[in-house]
């Protein structure tokens, strides 16, 4: 056996590892893992426990999580929407309860104590937040455990947008943040996986998995166009049009739309390579 699965998306630890994997990787036990759910409006995922190490992505309101340790303050497990293993605080993680029913298709919005613009908020919640949905009167989303949501901000777990480029387009303006899926900081791959996310396509997390698996290559002899997603080593956009090019940046600090021309030169010459990929949606 060697440790050869990516430990990304492979909950194992010299220690613990899943059930599932026993056979495949070594380890001194293999549970089974315990049900969680995110509640809080949005919650870090880091490589190590602790505060003050890196990001590597984040678990939004209503996500599942499969719990296999926790210490300290943290709980380390594997999200179940894109299977991303990681370290979370334990204080964001509540009973896993019944299946979602919504999800947030606004950019964020709240969930109020009570049907009340005035009330002060319980949570900032984000697009593609889960939500278990009572009953919808006079405007507002009565959620399962307590708390209200409006209902223009919401729909059925089983509705997506129509055009991902459109999502995306939404996070223009949003400052760039390295494992940010939010509005509120996003990088190039979580704005990637948002925004496909939202339009019912399941995405991987990282930009090596999003061109190893994502749609199917586009020679660069071919017409490139909207939705085609444009790949360098480590970084991904969105092409809007056969010209303009969205994508949350280092170089401008937030998500923004240039002409595919000016990245590429830029990215060049400040060594990021040249275009790996281009990668199209499966019609």
């Amino acid at each position: 056996m060697t440790k050869s699965l990516d430990p990304r998306r492979n909950a194992y630890r010299d220690d613990l590892a899943a059930i599932e994997l026993e056979g495949k990787v070594q380890a001194d036990r293999f549970i089974e893992g315990e049900k969680r759910r995110v509640n809080e409006g949005v919650a870090p995922v880091r490589h190590l426990p602790g505060h003050d190490q890196p990001l590597d992505t984040e678990a939004l309101f209503g996500e599942e999580f499969t719990l296999y340790d926790f210490r300290e303050g943290w709980a380390w497990g594997q999200l179940s929407n894109d299977g991303y293993v990681g370290y979370l605080p334990v204080a964001a993680l509540g009973l896993p309860g019944t299946a979602s029913t919504h999800r947030v298709t606004a950019l964020r919005t709240y969930i109020f104590p009570e049907p009340n613009i005035k009330r002060p908020p319980l949570h900032l919640v984000t697009m593609n937040a889960r939500l278990v949905v009572e009953k919808i009167e006079d405007g507002f989303a009565a959620l399962t455990g307590g708390g209200f949501v409006p209902a223009c901000h919401i729909s059925e777990s089983g509705e997506h947008a129509p055009d991902f480029v459109s999502v995306a387009e939404q996070y223009r303006g949003a400052p760039y943040f390295w494992g940010g899926r939010t509005s509120i900081g996003i990088d190039c791959s979580g704005l990637v996986q948002m925004a496909l996310e939202a339009a019912g396509h399941a995405c991987p997390r990282d930009t090596d998995m999003q061109m190893a698996e994502f749609g199917a290559p586009v020679s660069m002899e071919r017409m490139i166009r909207r939705g085609d997603l444009v790949f360098w080593q480590g970084h991904v956009g969105i092409m809007q049009d056969a010209t303009n090019l969205l994508h949350a940046n280092a170089h401008h600090m937030m998500c923004e739309s240039e002409p595919l021309q000016e990245a590429v030169s830029r990215i060049s010459t400040n060594g990021g390579g040249n275009i790996l990929d281009i990668r199209r949606l499966l019609e």
